[in-house]
């Protein structure tokens, strides 16, 4: 699907002061309840696009692009943080009026639910989460083997780095995290570019980054998140991919345990709902359908 397409199904809303960008589509057929997608980095809510039509059919489907990412606001200088991200979030569901619902999360985004889970916890969220699941991401920053390139624009350099990153930049870093037999296409790799680049929202890379401080600043908040999380959770986990692959799955099982959820795609990277829609798409509902 063309990024232009994708766009045109979406709103604009002022959340917190910034236009944040939305899709909020209602069951195809009968529903069944309210699924809350929450994206990567660096990329947007784009990501989910294979695997919506299966997941629509019987579940209303809200999707945005965080701030900083895709077509919502890039605002610059900004200290862009997971906090306010979850704060983002959270006025969405309150605008939407979504009294509840499941979130399914990837990447940057697992962060982002970690913090909203731990206010859930708290009895303080916005909403009442039904479940959440997670794909690949740096749920705990001892797991998280973070790309050259994330180190670097992390150091006091990063404002230099973010020139240097290109989208031939972005081809090697994807080809390292995508699995080995399912790379992204050339279609999908300037889908990426596009919506990383709108409005110079390269400029902020720098920024944006700072999500991997956060998890260490926040990592006992947010590890109890999941360990005393107040709805079921699950992991659906693309296994080789060197970010948050099988090491990371390991860890979940360590801390917060092997009784959960949890579905491993052998031979899948970083971006499982890109690289292997069916499976991630069927394995979501198989978890959903035991709620």
């Amino acid at each position: 699907m063309r990024i232009e397409d994708w766009h045109s199904r979406g709103g604009t809303q002022s959340l917190l002061g910034h236009d944040i960008v939305y899709i909020d589509a209602p069951a195809t057929g009968e529903q069944r309840g309210t699924v809350l997608l929450i994206h990567g980095f660096p990329t947007a809510s784009w990501d989910w696009w294979k695997i919506w039509p299966t997941l629509n059919r019987h579940y209303r489907l809200v999707a945005m692009d965080l701030l900083g990412f895709g077509f919502s606001a890039k605002p610059s200088p900004h200290d862009y943080r997971i906090i306010e991200q979850a704060d983002i979030c959270e006025a969405l569901v309150r605008h939407l009026g979504l009294e509840q619902f499941h979130v399914l999360a990837h990447d940057y985004g697992d962060t982002v639910a970690q913090e909203m889970l731990a206010r859930q916890n708290e009895g303080a969220g916005a909403g009442h989460w039904q479940s959440s699941v997670f794909l690949n991401g740096g749920l705990f920053p001892e797991t998280h083997q973070a790309l050259l390139v994330q180190r670097l624009l992390q150091g006091p350099l990063g404002f230099l780095v973010r020139h240097a990153f290109s989208r031939a930049s972005m081809r090697q870093s994807f080809d390292r995290i995508f699995g080995p037999d399912t790379p992204a296409t050339d279609e999908e790799l300037d889908a990426f570019w596009q919506l990383f680049t709108r409005d110079n929202g390269q400029r902020n890379l720098h920024r944006l980054i700072q999500y991997m401080a956060d998890r260490k600043q926040h990592r006992e908040r947010w590890l109890e998140a999941l360990q005393q999380a107040c709805c079921p959770i699950g992991l659906i986990n693309g296994s080789v991919d060197p970010v948050s692959g099988e090491h990371m799955v390991q860890r979940f099982e360590e801390l917060v345990g092997a009784d959960h959820f949890i579905r491993r795609l052998p031979k899948i990277g970083h971006y499982p709902q890109v690289e292997a829609p069916e499976a991630v798409a069927e394995a979501y509902l198989e978890f959903l359908e035991t709620q």
